[in-house]
């Protein structure tokens, strides 16, 4: 009997003991950091255990659950919605909320993940719903502030926060997907396009502003090489004709000069006629009288034009050239305006005879008319001799 006595002492002992580590361990209690612990007292909410150490009564206070107190960020999966152009777009969220009062988040609500995912999706088709498929692709900041706006205000008396809400990704339908591609495409055409035509358009002002240019320095060059051109040309005329007056030259030279130009006027290969001036002939009788002095028919001068018998000089007989050129064989100046006055109105008689045989009646009023003095018509010219 003793024996089983001192056992059975033994076993009370030893379930006091376990007993009493139990009451311990329960009694003692080390909350981490950003966690809370809802306590309950014989099963009402007692109190609400901060970081640190704690003592409860043991079989008396029950830790009701534990509540991360950190943000925490929770993906949903991608929820169907039909935009308001009755199109459906697959659109993922994600929230970022915080418990802040860990009683509510235990008592208020079941369960506060399941219940904010729920909401989230709701209020998601709410506002999408007010909304086409261009707004909902463009409008992302004012979907994120207005679910958050209508999460926060339902979740405050859960003790929770909702800080954030993001829009992870909008997939519209494939169909709608490919004529996106082929707008954005041809929107990008239109802008190369455009580009490009820009591009030709300033180059081809720049060219037409170059050519502007250099059709200006160009019309500027000649316009001052023909300045030039003509000043050289006047500065030598008026050298030529200086130099002519102070040599003094006779008409003799003059005449001489004359014909040498003449052949040059007919030089060139597109010259079929040669127009021979009426001062020819006198130029021609100004060159027979000086180099012939009026010779006979057996004189140098030509037929009727007696010859010149040549003269000696101080070392002998002289050329009879050289004695011609001393006399002097031009006529008067008076006597030659004379003949040019005869041979002007020799060719007014012409022209008047011509008109009157051409069948019109003659008119003397039209022909003083004509005549600067309006005077009496000169007398018609004599015949040439024979």
């Amino acid at each position: 009997m003793e024996s089983f006595g001192q056992v059975l002492l033994y076993l009370i002992i030893a379930l006091v003991v376990i007993v009493g580590i139990v009451a311990v361990i329960r009694a003692v209690r080390i909350v981490p950091q950003s966690v809370a612990l809802v306590v309950e007292r014989l099963g009402r909410y007692s109190k609400t255990l901060d970081p640190g150490l704690h003592v409860l009564v043991p079989f008396v206070d029950r830790v009701r659950a534990g509540v991360d107190l950190r943000e925490q960020v929770v993906s949903f999966p991608p929820q169907p919605v039909i935009t308001s152009d009755n199109l459906v777009v697959e659109i993922d969220t994600v929230i970022y909320f915080q418990v802040t009062d860990a009683k509510s988040a235990v008592y208020e609500i079941a369960n506060y993940i399941t219940a904010i995912e729920q909401l989230t999706v709701t209020t998601l088709r709410n506002v999408i719903g007010s909304m086409d498929l261009e707004q909902t692709l463009t409008s992302r900041d004012q979907i994120n502030g207005q679910l958050r706006g209508v999460l926060d205000e339902a979740t405050g008396r859960w003790g929770i926060r909702v800080n954030r809400v993001e829009l992870k990704s909008i997939d519209p339908p494939p169909s709608v997907q490919g004529s996106m591609e082929q707008q954005m495409r041809a929107e990008r055409d239109r802008r190369a396009a455009i580009l490009t035509a820009e591009g030709v358009k300033q180059s081809a002002i720049l060219t037409a502003e170059g050519q502007k240019q250099s059709e200006i320095l160009k019309a500027e060059g000649d316009a001052q090489a023909q300045i030039l051109r003509a000043e050289g040309e006047s500065r030598a005329i008026l050298q030529v004709f200086e130099a002519i007056h102070r040599g003094d030259a006779d008409p003799k030279l003059l005449a001489y000069q004359y014909l040498q130009t003449l052949p040059q006027i007919a030089n060139g290969t597109s010259n079929t006629t040669w127009v021979i001036p009426t001062e020819f002939t006198a130029a021609l009788g100004n060159i027979a009288s000086g180099f012939g002095g009026g010779a006979g028919p057996a004189g140098p001068g030509g037929p009727g034009v007696p010859p010149v018998p040549p003269t000696d000089g101080p070392t002998g007989p002289r050329e009879p050239a050289d004695s011609v050129l001393d006399e002097p064989l031009l006529p008067p100046p008076a006597e030659a305006l004379a003949e040019a006055q005869r041979q002007a109105e020799a060719a007014v008689a012409d022209a008047t005879s011509a008109g009157t045989r051409s069948g019109e009646p003659f008119d003397p009023s039209q022909e003083r008319g004509q005549r600067p003095g309006g005077g009496t018509p000169p007398p018609p010219p004599a015949p040439p001799a024979g």
